[in-house]
């Protein structure tokens, strides 16, 4: 179990960001913090600070008025830190190794694998060739709809028919790296973490689990691990005071250590 630290980059920020409220139409969202430093900075702390396997995701939709500055502030921190972080947001065959090129480890994505509702196995294939299983990851960010977690696509505005569960991620490992899951109905809130959906990723048996979602203190961490029995990887933003949050990121990088 370790920490895996982001760089969410909105309209060419690095932002912390409700993560239920994006739009595409104006490209807005409720933000929870809106840093003053650019995307090289945190991925020159992460390098110094020795963390492995973050996240930069791109929040903007490609061909959007916003999406050229935050691809530029996505590429510089890849550049800053080549090896040490995955990119994500808007990612397909076509564009995957532009990432790479400039010093992605990895590729995630989500849409243009789960597309119109379904899992698109052509394009699946498609860019698991394309990149290698071994540099991509699936990004199964999910919502609660009655006791099952449904696959959100669009930057979390749209359901999909797919569900998380032990079947469906065995049907996809074969294909990726890893597994990175949003709990989007908490993510952003940093009103705890979804303790049925960690649960649920606990008793599946495979490939690398990172989770993200509602983290705010070092007891949601404490909980993580009991209920993930030390499984899980995990990301935290908004609760950390490099994000205006409250919890210290020094800390938690000296406790995983």
């Amino acid at each position: 179990m370790k920490f895996r630290p982001c760089i969410d980059i909105h309209n060419g920020e690095v932002k912390q960001i409700v993560g239920s409220s994006l739009t595409d139409e104006k490209e807005a969202c409720s933000e929870n913090f809106v840093s003053g430093h650019n995307s090289r900075y945190f991925a020159r702390m992460y390098k110094e600070d020795g963390l492995t396997g973050g996240h930069v995701i791109l929040l903007n939709p490609a061909g959007s008025p916003q999406y050229e500055g935050t691809l530029r502030q996505a590429l510089e921190a890849l550049r800053e830190y080549p090896g040490g972080l995955q990119a994500g947001g808007g990612i397909n065959a076509d564009n995957a190794w532009m990432f790479l090129e400039n010093g992605a480890s990895h590729v995630i994505v989500t849409s243009y694998v789960f597309k119109d509702g379904i899992i698109n196995f052509e394009n699946l294939k498609l860019i698991s060739e394309a990149v290698g299983r071994d540099k991509l990851v699936l990004d199964l960010s999910c919502r609660k709809r009655a006791d099952k977690y449904f696959i959100v696509t669009d930057r979390w505005t749209k359901f999909t028919e797919e569900t998380v569960s032990e079947k469906q991620l065995d049907r996809l490992a074969g294909y990726c790296a890893e597994f990175l899951v949003h709990a989007v109905d908490v993510e952003g809130k940093m009103s705890g973490i979804e303790e049925d959906l960690i649960k649920l990723l606990r008793d599946w048996d495979g490939i690398p689990v990172t989770y993200a979602g509602g983290i705010r203190n070092f007891k949601d961490i404490d909980r993580l691990s009991l209920l993930s029995g030390g499984r899980l990887d995990y990301t935290i933003g908004s609760a950390l005071d490099i994000f205006g949050g409250n919890l210290s990121y020094r800390q938690v990088v000296e406790r995983n250590k």
